[in-house]
């Protein structure tokens, strides 16, 4: 229905003539009528320049837990040929061998008879290897030394060797000390040749889950380059009678996780030359020290100690070991119940803290901490329970935020773990970041044209 229908009718509509003008302006384009005149850029014909490739391949390296992302850079590999062999450099800085069939397909891709063998053998620098006699196809001793041989610019080994059992009488599921009660072989003549041929490896990560106490022995006689060693598992011992040569090495980061704390004997012969030189940096201790322990690492290293980790500071013997070490830029522990003189006499120079948090955390040391040192960069904050709900945490929060200090939260504490500890090479400053740039501290850039 229309408006007519209410409207009287009044017979047709007169017609009355008007004089009209138009005159018309220009006016500016609407947004869309200037985008639709643009032209959309082109990839040129020769392809996107690779050094832009190999940013963005670098900037999205690592994935969240930490690692390289194999996915992504797997996928890179088959875009197209210009693509292919700098993603396959970036796949190769970080490989890991586990049985002999990964190791023969690793060293038929690193053959260094060809250029490109030789290419992608020159950019592996950290390798994690796996020594299990219990698995059918195992890598062994004489294919690991020859992996490590075909990487001139390796800086790292991650080498994780585990007993022998009798068929049929391996128990899924047994304590630790079960496995580590199983025999493995020592390394043969041939093998350490050629390590010690090989190149100059400056970090060490040794898990040894079996009875053969001398495997690491073994190694460290063949790196008198190294500079970090992880010890795991089985505490290596010096065996009574024999007489050892003076440990050559100056450690700058030592880290301890053995099911029974290393003899004192065997720590004064380890780090005779890290004492006399003052070049010991970081000491990483994953269990809780006794206090004689601790006491003996720090009145050796604490006056150049740059970061100390433990479980626990909570006994007075361990805050006041702590306390001793003035040079501290970092300490942490995962534990939410620390003594609370420690905040308090912590040296000027501590740039990082990482701690737990749970209700029952004392926050207001730690809260000042974070208002009066004024190197502090980042504090790292592992929440148990219901840590968020620690009615001081607000304070906390503003006080970084006032501060320009960085808040780092998590719930998981290896995701904590992963923020802390980064590559074995000890920093200029903390907390600790995980960069290309630290994987490969000693060689020349990875691009080439």
């Amino acid at each position: 229905m229309t408006f007519c229908g209410y409207l009287p009718y009044s017979g047709p509509p007169m017609v009355v003539e008007h004089e009209i003008s138009l005159k018309f302006t220009s006016s500016p384009p609407h947004d869309s009528e200037v985008y639709d005149n643009i032209q959309t850029p082109r990839v040129p014909a020769s392809g996107i320049p690779i050094e832009i490739v190999l940013t963005i391949l670098e900037t999205a390296y690592f994935d969240d837990r930490g690692g390289p992302d194999i996915d992504l850079l797997s996928k890179c590999t088959l875009v197209c040929k210009a693509w292919s062999l700098h993603a396959q450099k970036l796949l190769f800085r970080r490989v890991r061998l586990r049985s002999h069939s990964a190791f023969a397909s690793f060293t038929h891709a690193v053959n260094r008879n060809s250029p490109r063998g030789r290419i992608l053998g020159d950019a592996v620098v950290q390798m994690r290897a796996v020594l299990d006699y219990n698995q059918p196809g195992c890598l062994n001793q004489s294919s690991l030394a020859v992996a490590v041989a075909n990487c001139p610019n390796l800086y790292e080994l991650d080498l994780a060797q585990y007993g022998y059992v009798a068929a049929g009488k391996d128990v899924v599921g047994s304590p630790a000390q079960e496995r580590m009660r199983r025999p493995a072989p020592s390394f043969d003549e041939h093998s350490l040749a050629l390590l010690i041929a090989g190149p100059h490896i400056t970090a060490l990560n040794f898990s040894n889950w079996s009875e053969n106490n001398q495997s690491l022995l073994q190694l460290l006689e063949v790196w008198p380059s190294l500079k970090s060693l992880s010890i795991t598992g089985t505490s290596p011992v010096l065996s009574p009678g024999m007489t050892y040569p003076p440990f050559p090495c100056a450690l700058e980061e030592l880290r301890l996780n053995c099911q029974r704390e290393p003899a004192k004997e065997f720590l004064d012969w380890l780090l005779h030359r890290s004492a006399e030189e003052k070049s010991l940096r970081v000491i990483d201790l994953e269990r809780q020290p006794s206090p004689e322990l601790l006491d003996f690492l720090v009145e050796k290293h604490g006056e150049t100690l740059h970061s100390l980790a433990i479980p626990s500071f909570a006994t007075h013997e361990h805050a006041h070991a702590a306390m001793r070490c003035r040079s501290l830029r970092e300490l942490r522990t995962e534990s939410s119940w620390s003594s609370p003189v420690i905040c308090r006499q912590m040296p000027e120079t501590i740039q990082h803290l990482a701690f737990g948090l749970d209700l029952d955390t004392l926050l207001n040391p730690i809260v000042d901490l974070v208002k009066t040192r004024d190197d502090l960069q980042a504090v790292t904050v592992n929440l148990w329970r219901d840590g968020h709900r620690h009615p001081q945490f607000a304070f906390l929060q503003m006080a970084c935020a006032y501060r320009g200090v960085d808040l780092r939260l998590t719930r998981d504490v290896r995701r904590m773990r992963l923020l802390v500890r980064g590559d074995p090479v000890v920093p200029p400053t903390y907390p600790r970041i995980q960069t290309l740039e630290s994987m490969q501290p000693a060689i020349c850039p990875v691009f080439v044209a």
